[in-house]
């Protein structure tokens, strides 16, 4: 592939890289990774609300990785309540998932920013060998995608298999339980998996570029090597 056609590709690579970058930044410190509604099952069990009476009962929640807000609804009117993971939440989240969250986010913009750096240093400088050239540049990717994949898995299960809607909407509540009626993952989330397909592009760019994947040798090089053995 001509020198030209290469820069270009690297370029889009390197600036696709850096917005991912920032948005998974912005992600971050934003409460859209879960939204969703609650109902209060204690106050339509008592009033034995049905149909249209539910939605008196039904408040709604969303949250993100730091903080986040309710409204408690229990037929008296919509009571809005704001949390915040750290430290009020800490003890009935599962810790050290969401923690595990928040680290693989730091490190996957941190590693799309390097990533961004060396596809635009590819493309108008000269490529060093090893890491710095384009092995170096499916590491990046590879990482990056991988620590995107992470993210979802791991805070997917925080939200599924340990009811983390429900830990919030019952925190601090004593005489009413609340129940999750709907939720849905928010725009975060999907900037994640938008990220995590970007990088995993980037690595096929690098391929249609004409460099071989890392650690795959081309067949005139086994041949050599078949004729050297042969040889001796």
């Amino acid at each position: 592939m001509p020198a030209q056609q290469k820069k270009i590709i690297f370029c889009v690579a390197g600036v696709l890289s850096f917005a991912c970058a920032l948005g998974t930044a912005a992600a971050i410190g934003t409460q859209l990774w879960v939204t969703g509604t609650v109902l209060c099952k204690t106050g339509a069990l008592l009033v034995n609300a049905t149909g249209q009476e539910l939605e008196k009962f039904i408040g709604k929640i969303q949250y993100g990785l730091f903080y986040g807000e309710r409204v408690r609804q229990c037929g008296l009117g919509g009571r809005p309540f704001q949390f915040s993971f750290f430290p009020d939440l800490l003890k009935i989240i599962p810790a050290s998932i969401h923690v595990s969250v928040i680290l693989f986010c730091t490190v996957l913009v941190v590693f799309a920013l390097v990533g961004a750096g060396f596809f635009l240093f590819n493309a108008f400088g000269s490529p060093y060998e090893t890491l710095h050239g384009p092995v170096g540049l499916y590491l990046w990717s590879f990482i990056a995608c991988s620590c995107g994949c992470l993210i979802m898995i791991l805070f997917s299960s925080e939200v599924k298999i340990h009811h983390l809607s429900e830990k919030i909407a019952n925190f601090k509540e004593g005489n009413f339980t609340f129940k999750t009626h709907s939720e849905q993952f928010a725009n975060s989330f999907w900037i994640i998996l938008v990220c995590s397909l970007v990088h995993f592009l980037n690595a096929l760019l690098i391929r249609v570029a004409g460099f071989e994947f890392p650690f795959s040798k081309s067949k005139d090089s086994r041949t050599i090597t078949v004729a050297a053995d042969l040889m001796y």
